[in-house]
């Protein structure tokens, strides 16, 4: 195939706007990170643009880990995230494989109700009181885990995904004498690893930022997630309670806070990436 000049012009220009677009993402993690590490008076006075530390300290690290509320956080969240992913894999898997079987015959019904969640709910208030009269989950874990066990997007997309894996393989299943659970774990999930794996981001990462429902439905303070206490670092830290020391740092701890926050779901990533694009195009396209 010949290259032409058009054809080399577009690939110059469209590097250069993706260079463009990558370094305005990642312009604003160098600069909290710099900010974090700069010295709190330079770092005041500072204006453009920050792309080293603005001199060299570690002192707003050093008051974060001093705070107990940053390790009870930590706690709570990796319990969040590794049980709340466990359930919305295995719910969302065990959905979508009821949903992808052609001879299930309210699954066109189930779909449209499932469809209807994306565009309608029953409000804050009415939940909350659901939650708390009702299911009896309020001031618990569970209502951080269970109302979300199923995302009605990532249901679609999987379903979409185990409806592309060909039919012969769960007929010779179930010629062996396998029946649906264990076409379900020997078939359908071996071959949809990478549907699984953004799944498990997906999610992941969605509990890993989640405050705004633990900060409606937990009441216990040492039930809080880490994004709740991030909340309270950046936004009532103008508060009571803060020492004169906080005060000083205060620009400092709000970077960071973001970046102890921030850098252990960043780490995940990149061993989940391989099969992220993978997994949406398997999921979005059927065939």
């Amino acid at each position: 195939m010949k290259i032409t000049r058009g054809d080399r012009a577009f690939g110059i220009i469209n590097g250069l706007f993706l260079i463009l677009i990558a370094a305005a993402c990642l312009y604003p993690i160098i600069h909290v990170i710099n900010g974090s590490f700069s010295d709190p008076l330079l770092l005041q006075s500072h204006t453009g643009l920050l792309l080293t530390p603005d001199g060299f300290t570690t002192k707003a690290y050093e008051v974060v880990f001093k705070r107990g509320d940053i390790y009870t956080g930590y706690c709570n969240t990796i319990f969040l995230v590794l049980c709340g992913t466990a359930i919305n894999l295995v719910m969302t898997s065990c959905g979508a494989f009821l949903l992808s079987r052609q001879k299930f015959i309210p699954k066109n019904f189930l779909m449209l109700m499932v469809v209807i969640t994306m565009y309608f709910s029953g409000g804050l208030i009415p939940t909350f009181l659901l939650y708390k009269n009702t299911y009896h989950i309020y001031n618990s874990y569970l209502a951080l885990l269970l109302p979300g066990a199923i995302s009605s997007w990532n249901l679609i997309v999987m379903r979409t995904s185990f409806q592309g894996i060909p039919r012969e393989l769960e007929e010779s299943a179930y010629i062996d004498g396998a029946n649906d659970f264990v076409v379900l774990i020997r078939v359908i999930l071996p071959l949809s690893t990478a549907t699984i794996a953004v799944m498990a981001l997906f999610y992941g990462v969605s509990h890993w930022n989640s405050w705004f429902a633990a900060m409606i439905y937990l009441k216990d303070r040492s039930k809080y997630p880490l994004q709740l206490f991030l909340r309270e670092m950046l936004v009532l830290q103008d508060g009571a309670g803060v020492t004169t020391e906080e005060e000083m740092l205060a620009e400092n701890l709000k970077y960071a806070t973001i970046v102890v926050a921030t850098v252990p779901i960043l780490f995940i990533y990149p061993f989940i990436q391989r099969y992220f694009v993978k997994g949406v195009m398997v999921g979005a396209l059927k065939g």
